[in-house]
């Protein structure tokens, strides 16, 4: 292999997790991204996902660019890349230093070039700061690297997750990564939320799903979607986590792991009942139709919860389902009107907590009421 075809550069290494390989490395800024590809976050139709990266930020990259260029600047901040396997480690030979501790060993590295979406690593963290070094005027800025050996998607997308926790990633990249990560013990705040990410992300793809291609997602581009996938996780977790909630006694009491199937069926009998109760709300952009928004799906979680304590056992199907719908039915203001009790109109219903705790109270006051007439 010559030096056309590779990077040559001192590393030291250590081994973590599973006898994972780790580097740490210096690497001219320009050479990053003729190492490393970027997996951006994706999807077709009901194939899986696909990357792990949210799109190129033009301003934030021109930003680290201005800076870069502004002459002798410090730039401490490392890179962290997946490596693959292929790549060749060689130890440097000679007598340990006095004192040294061996927690990590000398040598030299050769990464090979290769084209675009054939290469040796990816990023995992600092895509941004990557294609604002490839920019910079200064191409043999010498950037730290930290560098883990793995061509596991997977293991990908978990250090994504965890490497990213405490900066701003976007909540809906995460619910869609969550999903598709493996037996990593993650936080307790996202261990909550893997289920109901999972469960959204069934709803979207499923054709028998009466959400099918109508929830918002940030690896499709889909112009049918008019539910952010948020709302639909927020209803969920709120079942799941409400010791009376429909979905609550599908969640394992000790470690908390849940029956994804069961409170699939469970949802999809619901919520086929609400679009068959309100076809002519169903599928709307949130601006024509208050049940396509975040409000009303939230709301109407509440009610399914109320409904199926009623209902449960052996007549929790879409026909009993269907009849308690039928209750509220003619009070509800989705398109047009005004809602009962509150006197609100029903476009001025908006995505606020006092709103939606409003809306989810009216609905249930309408059923309860109903049951006694």
């Amino acid at each position: 292999m010559t030096s056309e075809d590779a990077i040559v550069v001192r590393a030291l290494r250590t081994t973590q997790g599973d006898n994972l390989d780790v580097y740490a490395l210096f690497i001219r800024g320009s050479d990053l991204v003729r190492i490393a590809d970027i997996s951006r976050l994706s999807r077709e139709d009901s194939s899986p996902l696909k990357g792990f990266q949210r799109p190129e930020i033009k301003s934030h990259v021109k930003g680290i660019t201005e800076y870069l260029n502004q002459g002798n600047v410090l730039f401490p901040n490392a890179i962290i890349l997946a490596l693959s396997p292929d790549l060749r480690f060689v130890a440097a030979r000679g007598s340990k230093p006095t004192g040294d501790a061996g927690l990590s060993q000398a040598g030299t590295l050769t990464i090979p070039i290769r084209e675009e979406g054939m290469r040796s690593a990816w990023i995992v963290d600092g895509q941004q700061r990557s294609l604002a070094l490839a920019k910079a005027a200064n191409s043999d800025l010498p950037v730290p690297v930290i560098g883990f050996v793995s061509d596991s998607l997977t293991t990908q997308r978990e250090q994504f997750i965890l490497v990213n926790k405490a900066k701003p990633l976007p909540t809906r990249l995460i619910n869609e990564l969550l999903p598709e990560t493996g037996s990593i013990l993650l936080p307790r705040e996202l261990s909550a939320r893997k289920a109901p990410a999972e469960l959204c992300g069934l709803l979207s793809r499923d054709p028998n799903s009466p959400f099918h291609k109508l929830i918002k997602r940030s690896s499709e581009q889909n112009s049918k979607a008019v539910i952010t996938d948020t709302a639909v996780i927020t209803m969920i977790r709120n079942s799941i986590s409400n010791p009376l909630g429909a979905l609550a006694p599908y969640t394992s009491s000790t470690d908390g792991a849940a029956n994804v199937e069961s409170m699939y069926n469970l949802l999809t009998t619901f919520w086929r009942a609400v679009r068959d109760t309100f076809p002519e709300a169903w599928a709307l952009e949130s601006k024509s139709s208050r049940l396509m928004h975040s409000a009303g799906i939230i709301a109407m979680g509440v009610l399914m919860d109320r409904i199926y304590a009623k209902i449960g056992g052996q007549r929790e199907t879409y026909e009993a389902v269907l009849q308690e719908l039928a209750r509220v039915a003619p009070y509800c203001a989705w398109t047009s009107g005004q809602w009962p009790m509150i006197n609100v109109q029903w476009n001025e219903i908006q995505s606020t907590p006092q709103d939606i705790k409003a809306l989810q109270e009216t609905l249930i006051r309408l059923y309860m009421t109903s049951a006694h007439q």
